[in-house]
Formats: structure tokens, C-alpha cells, sequence
């Protein structure tokens, strides 16, 4: 079992990846619909590039290897996103007319698969990403990731923070 360390790890990995995303697309390109909540790394912003460049003080050629990355991966993950956001529509639709099980069994499951290949790509990026990290940029960044999972779990109704699996 993953430790939730790594988990938190894979989270930050996200939205830094998520960022360095949103930051590759042409300025052309129309931007994308603001998105609440988590899980969606990969439409963020420009400020966390910045954010992980400051924090694990990222080289020009690291951003720049990033960037690559980045584009490389969005058209693999962009239509992954796009199908889980319109699952997520009909579902609502559901939800607020005329409820169907079967057709919501059915859709469940099509989301449940997206979301496992989203799952899948993101896990392969970040690891990707990860690599591009020099190792004390690695042990910071599992640094920040831990911070973070133990201001989560104070959050949430004040739980103590996961034992670690090292």
C-alpha cells in the first residue's frame, strides 16, 4: 500500500505539472474554463510554475525541459480530461431531471475507466517531471508534499497525519 506521503506527493506533482501545462499552451489557444476544487492539475496556472520554480529553486533548462514535457503530454491528457468533464455533465443531468440507474451505472462505470487512465498518464507524467528534479530538489519537494498532507489532515476535524510507510 502507497503511503500517503507519496499520495501528497503525487497531488503536488500535479498541479506543478498542471501549471507547467496551462503555461506551454499558445497564447493563441482559448484558456479554459476556471476549475474549482482538486484533481485538475493540469488547467492551474502559470503561477504555480512560478510557485515550484521559487520553492525548488527549478533551473532555466529544468523549466524548460518541463515546458516540453508539458506539451509533449497535453494531447494525451486533454481529451482524458475533456471526456471525465462531460461524463461529470450527463451525470448532473441525472442528478436533476429524470433519474435512470442503469443509464447512471453505465456512466459511472465509462468514468471510472477515464479516471483510472487519468490516473494512470498523471502518475506516468509526474514521475517524468520528478526525474527532471535534481535530488535535493527531490527531497525538497517530498518536503513541501508532507507539509501539505499535514496541514490537510489538521483540516480535516483535526486528524493526526498518516503514519508513514518508509
Amino acid at each position: 500500500m502507497r503511503s500517503i506521503r507519496f499520495r501528497l506527493l503525487v497531488a503536488a506533482l500535479a498541479v506543478f505539472l498542471g501549471t507547467a501545462i496551462a503555461k506551454s499552451q499558445t497564447a493563441d489557444a482559448p484558456a479554459p474554463p476556471p476549475m474549482h476544487g482538486h484533481g485538475h492539475g493540469f488547467e492551474m496556472g502559470e503561477h504555480m510554475l512560478g510557485f515550484f520554480t521559487d520553492m525548488l529553486n527549478l533551473s532555466d533548462a529544468q523549466q524548460t525541459q518541463i515546458k516540453a514535457v508539458m506539451q509533449k503530454e497535453h494531447p494525451v491528457i486533454k481529451p482524458l480530461m475533456q471526456h471525465s468533464r462531460q461524463i461529470d455533465k450527463q451525470l448532473r443531468e441525472y442528478a436533476q431531471g429524470t433519474y435512470d440507474e442503469g443509464k447512471v451505472r453505465t456512466l459511472a462505470t465509462q468514468k471510472a475507466q477515464v479516471d483510472l487512465e487519468l490516473t494512470v498518464q498523471r502518475t506516468r507524467i509526474h514521475n517524468e517531471l520528478f526525474q527532471l528534479l535534481t535530488p535535493e530538489q527531490q527531497t525538497k519537494m517530498k518536503e513541501i508534499a508532507a507539509n501539505h498532507e499535514a496541514r490537510m489532515q489538521k483540516h480535516m476535524h483535526g486528524a493526526p497525519p498518516a503514519p508513514s510507510e518508509e
